[in-house]
């Protein structure tokens, strides 16, 4: 084994530069995010590691040995899931952050060999993903034809570190501005100027809606006056058009309705009419008429009367009667 004083170099040289100076490493992450904490060192020396978050320790770890894995102790519960040490070595890697884990870190190396603990330091900042900017737009004046105001750019929350710039567009340049308010002035001959805020943090960036300098300072110019006039006439004549249309179409419909329910109700009246009753079979007489209303009289020369005799009943209709030569009815013509 080394001794004393060589481990003690042996160590030191394989900590990062700030652990010499003191000064803290930098770290940045994302909230939701995660980062590692580096720490190169060799575990053969080296009796346990303890990581310690401001004043509160967060992981003890054992360093395997010949014969034993590592040992590591989660001291918080809620830090279980989000602590790891990847590829088997003994960086931190912390997840799931959130804002209030930024802050001071501290690892610690402890050695038998050595009086006082290694230490190394990391110095967290946890940001918010960028939100678009807000653009508020100042007093605005008009000075002889030009438009004098300016444009403040700001973020709802989320603003520590946050840094801002300008872009001014237009046809034929593109220019810059750094901070949060734009002074600007321009006349009309310029007013397809276009101007859009970006703000960046150590994380993130994102970019404002842009603003039109036409939309500014209206009636800046003196040219401006008719082109809005000629607007307003114009969307005027467009919005009367439309109402037009859409009266025309609604009494059209209106009146195919109309149409629609009369035939319906044509239709059903027809369906519903009933059918005249049928007169009963009248009997007919004819009436002759006699000449002189009087009946004629009865001529006893051109009268004829008939006897008809009926034959008894058969009551055997299995015995035939006996022929006779009387007849069994006598007719009687007698003629008068």
């Amino acid at each position: 084994m080394l001794g004393a004083p060589a481990c003690f170099i042996f160590l030191l040289c394989q900590l990062t530069g700030p652990a010499a100076s003191g000064i803290p490493k930098k770290l940045v992450g994302a909230i939701g995010g995660s980062v590692i904490f580096p720490l190169n060192l060799s575990v053969n020396l080296v009796d346990s590691i303890i990581w310690v978050f401001n004043s509160t320790t967060l992981v003890t770890i054992q360093p395997k040995t010949a014969g034993k894995k590592a040992l590591v102790i989660v001291t918080q519960k809620r830090n279980m899931e989000r602590v790891n040490f990847p590829h088997e070595g003994y960086s931190l890697k912390l997840s799931r952050l959130k804002k209030n884990d930024s802050g001071i870190y501290r690892v610690e190396i402890h050695s038998s060999t050595l009086q006082d603990p290694l230490t190394q330091e990391y110095e967290l900042h946890v940001y918010e993903y960028l939100s678009k900017p807000k653009v508020v737009i100042g007093l605005q004046e008009n000075k002889n034809g030009t438009c004098v105001t300016n444009l403040t750019c700001s973020m709802e929350h989320g603003e520590e570190d946050v840094t801002y710039s300008w872009k001014s567009l237009d046809q034929t340049t593109n220019e810059s501005y750094r901070g949060s308010i734009l002074p600007i002035s321009w006349r009309w001959e310029k007013s397809d100027m276009t101007f859009i805020c970006m703000a960046s943090n150590p994380i993130s960036s994102n970019s404002s809606n842009p603003i039109f300098a036409q939309n500014l300072c209206e009636g800046a110019a003196g040219g401006q006056a008719p082109y809005v006039v000629l607007y307003v006439l114009l969307s005027f004549f467009l919005l009367c058009s439309l109402a037009l249309v859409l009266i025309i179409f609604i009494i059209r419909r209106e009146r195919k309705k109309e149409i629609i329910e009369e035939k319906k109700e044509l239709d059903s009246h027809q369906k519903t009419l009933p059918f005249p009753p049928i007169p009963e079979e009248m009997p007919e007489y004819d009436t002759i008429s006699t000449f002189n209303g009087t009946i004629p009289e009865e001529n006893p020369a051109n009268t004829i009367y008939s006897t008809v005799h009926i034959a008894p009943k058969v009551t055997e209709p299995h015995s035939l009667p006996m022929l006779s030569d009387t007849p069994t009815a006598s007719f009687y013509n007698n003629v008068m």
